[in-house]
């Protein structure tokens, strides 16, 4: 059996009993940096033999932890700080163990990304990870503003200035947060406009680990509504047809409606050399779908 255990992001005391008892039953410990995870177990009595899996080791290391856990052992694996996969190694272990049928548990935690989304007091109704903003983020950022959620990412100290002068410049009216040092005795966080935000930080350097949470975005009312379809599908993945109803949610407009134009003015967006082409595809996605049989009678 295999145990994902979330271990404390800095807090020693934020571990569960359950996390406890597992890292003292268990067979060996996979651990992301062996040495900060024997501070943890040294605090708490914890006498295991500790296997070094970090993501330079994972794919040479699969084949061998999953004989130990296919033989019979117990394997619990620990990331640095907060829960394991959620950027950082033990997806390629979970992915493995779903294929071979080997037997996995997660045991809930300490994670980063919730703590931040807390921390900053925007909207936890619906919102989105993207784990480290690239060296050149402004592309990312330009999706991520107009996400209609709350969107929490990772950023080093070092970037953390220019990352928020990029902000600064492409919407200088969202709000931010920036998370550092969390359940630590230097805990902050930072909200405010990018250029609040900027200001502290040009101030004092930041240090630490950096979370930044930007607030959701708001969908211009102005926007076409074809435009708004095509956005959400070129920018979040969506299927036409969950694009549809996305839109329809946001505009605070019938499905039907929506449903009804964009078979009209969709594809000269979309695809404007090839109308015919993509409206044919537009009526084939939603042909005899359960949205045409859920916006017709009224939305």
């Amino acid at each position: 059996m295999l145990y994902l255990v979330a271990t404390p992001i800095g807090n020693l005391e934020d571990i569960t009993k359950r996390a406890l008892r597992v890292l003292e039953e268990c067979d060996a410990i996979l651990c992301e940096d062996t040495r900060r995870s024997s501070i943890l177990l040294q605090k708490y009595g914890i006498r295991k033999p500790l296997l070094s899996y970090h993501q330079f080791k994972e794919k040479q290391l699969l084949s061998s932890i999953l004989q130990r856990l296919q033989s019979g052992q117990n394997l619990a694996l620990l990331s640095d700080a907060g829960t394991p996969c959620i950027n950082d190694p033990g997806l390629l272990l979970v992915q493995a163990c779903v294929a071979h049928g080997v037997p996995f548990t997660a045991l809930p935690g300490p994670c980063s990304v919730i703590q931040a989304l807390l921390l900053s007091g925007f909207e936890t109704e619906r919102f989105q990870f993207l784990g480290f903003l690239p060296r050149k983020p402004e592309k990312t950022l330009c999706s991520a503003l107009r996400y209609p959620g709350t969107t929490i990412c990772f950023e080093s100290p070092e970037r953390l200035v220019a990352t928020l002068r990029t902000l600064e410049r492409l919407d200088g009216n969202r709000k931010v947060a920036v998370v550092r040092e969390m359940t630590k005795t230097f805990e902050e966080c930072v909200r405010g406009m990018p250029r609040e935000v900027l200001e502290r930080f040009e101030k004092e350097a930041p240090r630490g680990e950096i979370v930044l949470v930007l607030a959701p975005g708001v969908v211009p009312e102005e926007l076409p509504m074809e435009e708004l379809i095509v956005m959400l599908q070129e920018l979040h993945g969506l299927s036409l047809r969950e694009a549809i109803k996305a839109a329809a949610k946001l505009l605070k407009v019938p499905k039907r409606a929506v449903y009804k134009q964009t078979l009209e003015s969709v594809a000269k967006v979309a695809c404007p050399g090839k109308p015919d082409d993509f409206g044919a595809s537009c009526q084939s996605q939603l042909a005899g779908s359960s949205l045409v049989d859920e916006a017709l009678p009224g939305g």
